[in-house]
Formats: C-alpha cells, sequence, structure tokens
C-alpha cells in the first residue's frame, strides 16, 4: 500500500502558540504511523472569502475556483493529501476568519458532484483542534466537523481536541494525548480507505430516493390511520383530568 499524506493547516497567525504546538504534535504522531505529513499556515496564503457562484449557477462552483488568489496552490495541496488536520484559535466562539474563507472555498471541490459526479475530498479522512484562552471550544470544533462532514470527509474516533485556558498546552499530558492520538487515528483511518475504489455519495441514488418516497409516504399514512386514534384518546383524558391552575 502507498504511503499516506495527512497536511497539516495551521489557522493561527501566532505560529508558535498553543493551535500550533496541537498541530505539531498531532503531525508527529501521524508520520509515527508512517504517514508523510506537511504543515502550512494559512496566515502566509491571500485566501480572498467565497463569492457564492453556486447560488447563480450550481455548476459554475468548480475547481480551480474563479477567484485567483492562493487558494489555487492550496487545493492542489489538499488534492495530494489523504487526510487533513486543522488546527484554529477561538475567535469568538467560532474558527478564525481565515480557517472560515479557506473552508468556504473548499465548496469548489465539494461541488464537483454537480460536474463530475462526486466530491473531490470525499473519502479523505479529517481531524480538527481548536485552541484558545476563550469559550466556545466545541462550537468552534464542531462548526468545522460538521462542513467537513457534509463536503465528504471521513471522521475517525477521538479526532477533536480542544484546549481553552490559560497557558501552554504542551504542560497539560491529558491534551498532549488527545493531540497524539488525533494524528495516529488520522494516519490509521487513511490507511483504511485509501484502497477504496467505489464514491461515497451516489448521485443515482436521487431518483431512487424519489422513487422511495412514494411508498414510505404510505406506510406513513397507514401508520399515522393506526395510531391517531389511541393518541388523541390519550390526549382527551389528559385534558379531561386536567383543572386550570391558579396563576402566580
Amino acid at each position: 500500500m502507498s504511503v499516506v499524506r495527512v497536511l497539516g493547516v495551521n489557522g493561527s497567525p501566532r505560529k508558535y502558540g498553543n493551535t500550533f504546538k496541537l498541530l505539531t504534535v498531532a503531525l508527529r504522531a501521524a508520520a509515527m504511523e508512517g504517514a508523510e505529513t506537511k504543515l502550512i499556515h494559512l496566515y502566509d496564503y491571500r485566501i480572498e472569502p467565497c463569492i457564492g457562484c453556486l447560488c447563480d449557477v450550481q455548476e459554475s462552483c468548480r475547481y480551480p475556483c474563479v477567484i485567483e488568489d492562493d487558494m489555487r496552490l492550496l487545493y492542489d495541496e489538499v488534492l495530494k493529501a489523504d487526510a487533513l488536520i486543522i488546527a484554529t484559535p477561538i475567535y469568538w466562539y467560532q474558527p478564525s476568519g481565515v480557517v472560515k474563507n479557506f473552508l468556504d472555498r473548499l465548496t469548489a471541490l465539494e461541488n464537483m458532484i454537480f460536474v463530475d459526479g462526486h466530491s473531490w475530498v470525499e473519502g479523505k479522512v479529517a481531524g480538527v483542534i481548536a485552541a484558545g484562552n476563550d469559550s466556545g471550544l466545541v462550537m468552534a470544533a464542531s462548526c468545522l466537523l460538521s462542513t467537513l462532514i457534509s463536503m465528504g470527509f471521513m471522521v475517525p474516533p477521538f479526532s477533536m481536541v480542544g484546549f481553552n485556558t490559560e497557558g501552554d498546552a504542551l504542560d497539560d499530558p491529558a491534551v498532549v494525548s488527545d493531540a497524539a492520538n488525533l494524528g495516529r487515528n488520522v494516519a490509521l483511518l487513511a490507511k483504511l480507505v485509501k484502497g477504496f475504489k467505489g464514491v461515497w455519495y451516489d448521485a443515482r441514488l436521487k431518483e431512487w430516493g424519489l422513487r422511495e418516497a412514494a411508498s414510505v409516504r404510505e406506510e406513513a399514512a397507514r401508520l399515522r390511520e393506526k395510531e391517531i386514534a389511541e393518541r388523541m384518546k390519550r390526549i382527551g383524558r389528559l385534558l379531561e383530568g386536567s383543572e386550570p391552575r391558579a396563576s402566580p
């Protein structure tokens, strides 16, 4: 089996901070599993905001994107990678702005579903790190994870790591262990799925689903007719037995 490539994406302007530190631990653990790793700092690139082409013409949102900026370089890095680990500081309960721009612009790869039938990032593996002396850790990380999953990325167990307190994250053994396991698991899952030759999102299921919807609707109607009478009886007994309560 060929070597898997893990791309680390640092979304912090502080190239020496906790976001960078935990990402580096994760990448080193991935390398220990035999992965080739590379770390990029998003603040080294010019990444313009998405302009929402697909809202006008669905097929216009495609690789390499109509915007001519450094995302064209980053698209190729993502496409070469088998896995991404995105690390972000916590900015007002969310990822940093540059991470959000990066994520939005990955739509050009996901939206290839409507151009050639499949998302160009489907089946790639992803993990997320969020760090910062601020609340909103879970919100920031889940924002990234939910978007990545919707784009077609796969998420292994223990793929979300967070640190949101003062001090050096490397002084916290549990967080360092979490970051190491994230990197290891991302590499392991990438190796497991690398040989898969099929597609995960089958566009043909749209027509099949429409056909099945008719029979599902009929089944739901039968169940409703069977159960609604008993449900209304229960509600009626509740209402009959209730007495108005005095206002406080």
